[in-house]
């Protein structure tokens, strides 16, 4: 019997959290801190940031797909699996693709506007960059992070009540009506991630 997918996923971040926080306190610093804030900045203080928003575009659209693509394998293969008993299923039951499908469609929006909240501003004459530069980079970076994990629970969501609802439908017609409100509220939950990330972005200005 396999591992389900979400507590695979689960799974590893609970290890990767066990992992760095081993590694952070292995070892305090000369005055007993347990995290050396000011190394830390200068570190980051030479990252670009246009390395972080360029991040946050790509996880916006590449989460988002994956969403889609994951909530359409789940609702998909209920669909045609069920189809094969009841062929009347398969033309109202499509609606839930389609409704998978508006995920990835979530996540190409928010990525072309973040994309063009994207400035080219030099960095500072010791190679840093401005303080603005870099609260915009990290906006963006949030904005994508929460609209692509959104759009991947609202894909599986989705696919999931998709799949019921193809299920119940071959079983008894008058269910679909009233299983297809609930999988309207589950597309819902992507918006919240698109209107959270565009409200993040829009404090991002490059300067």
């Amino acid at each position: 019997m396999g591992c389900h997918p979400v507590t695979a996923i689960t799974w590893a971040v609970f290890a990767s959290s066990i992992l760095a926080a081993m590694l952070v306190g292995s070892s305090k610093n000369d005055d007993g801190r347990l995290i050396h804030w000011d190394y830390w900045y200068t570190i980051f203080e030479h990252i670009s940031p246009y390395y972080w928003a360029s991040l946050g575009v790509a996880v916006a659209i590449g989460m988002s797909v994956l969403g889609a693509s994951w909530g359409i394998y789940i609702t998909g293969s209920s669909l045609v699996g069920a189809a094969i008993r009841v062929p009347r299923i398969t033309s109202k039951n499509l609606i839930s693709v389609i409704f998978c499908e508006a995920v990835a469609i979530y996540g190409v929006i928010v990525a072309i506007i973040l994309q063009t909240r994207i400035e080219n501003v030099p960095p500072l004459e010791d190679g840093t960059w401005s303080i603005a530069t870099m609260k915009a980079g990290y906006a963006i970076l949030g904005a994508g992070l929460t609209t692509g994990f959104a759009n991947l629970v609202c894909g599986i969501c989705v696919g999931v009540v998709g799949s019921s609802c193809a299920l119940s439908d071959a079983q008894n017609s008058s269910l679909f009506v009233k299983i297809l409100v609930v999988e309207i509220f589950a597309s819902a939950l992507g918006l919240f991630g698109v209107i959270i990330g565009i409200i993040i972005s829009s404090s991002a200005t490059f300067a």
